[in-house]
């Protein structure tokens, strides 16, 4: 088999200098980009239905950028205006940087962790009198909550966002892709559910993280390319690798 059409299961790089498309061009394949999950926001009402209040909290916790962008979405839409002095705890510096989109950067209180999560609860422990804010996902691990819980730390966690199946039927015509690259343990369930009778045969199938390689070998599904690993710290790098033994293979 050679290798011509693979699948991305996320958004499509909105720069050209993307490389995933340096990797279409020397191996000659044709890349699409399909995310197989999407992020809806709670509404109003059901978040009004928690009975939290924002403004109690004196610190919030932002383990993703993806819950920065709700959380301030949320306080347009309630008309709450977040407070200068409000501390702000990141997973990681890009998270903290994305701040900058809704706030004053260089005025804030912002503490930011090396993207480990122990990090992170080591920074907060030394402010353990704020009371804490954590927006999260529907979809999400107890585990930083248990820590946080293990070190008397006050803190409320609000679901702000959950994650739902993408409607893939526009792909149903013409589902022969040779590989499958997946990012997330949430994508696995919609393609079950997109694609009920699908069968792998000799889809080669790649997935970033531990989770998302758990997800597929749980599924019943052949995990073909993990990342990341020392010699690929990144999904590209990964695919790099696979396809130049690939293209070397098929040349003997």
């Amino acid at each position: 088999m050679k290798i011509k059409r693979v699948l991305i299961s996320q958004p499509k790089p909105e720069t050209d200098k993307s490389p995933y498309f340096e990797l279409a061009e020397r191996y000659g394949l044709k890349i699409d980009f399909k995310p197989f999950i999407q992020i809806e926001p709670v509404t109003l009402k059901e978040f009004r239905q928690t009975k939290i209040t924002i403004l109690d909290h004196s610190a919030i916790i932002f383990n993703s950028k993806t819950a920065v962008t709700h959380f301030f979405k949320l306080c347009e839409e309630l008309k709450v205006t977040v407070p200068d002095d409000m501390k702000y705890f990141c997973i990681s510096e890009s998270t903290a940087f994305f701040l900058q989109k809704y706030i004053v950067y260089r005025k804030r209180k912002i503490f930011y962790g090396n993207g480990v999560m122990q990090d992170l609860i080591e920074i907060i422990k030394k402010h353990s009198e704020q009371y804490f804010l954590i927006p999260c996902s529907d979809v999400h691990k107890d585990d930083f909550a248990t820590r946080l819980e293990q070190s008397k730390i006050k803190f409320t966690k609000t679901i702000l966002y959950r994650t739902v199946n993408s409607d893939l039927s526009d792909l149903k015509k013409d589902f022969s892709y040779d590989i499958l690259v997946f990012f997330s343990p949430n994508e696995i369930p919609s393609l079950k559910k997109n694609f009920p009778r699908y069968k792998q045969q000799e889809t080669i199938i790649a997935a970033f993280g531990p989770a998302a390689c758990k997800a597929v070998k749980d599924a019943g599904l052949r995990l073909d390319i993990p990342a990341p690993s020392k010699e690929a710290p990144s999904m590209t790098m990964a695919l790099d690798i696979f396809l130049k033994n690939h293209f070397k293979n098929l040349k003997k």
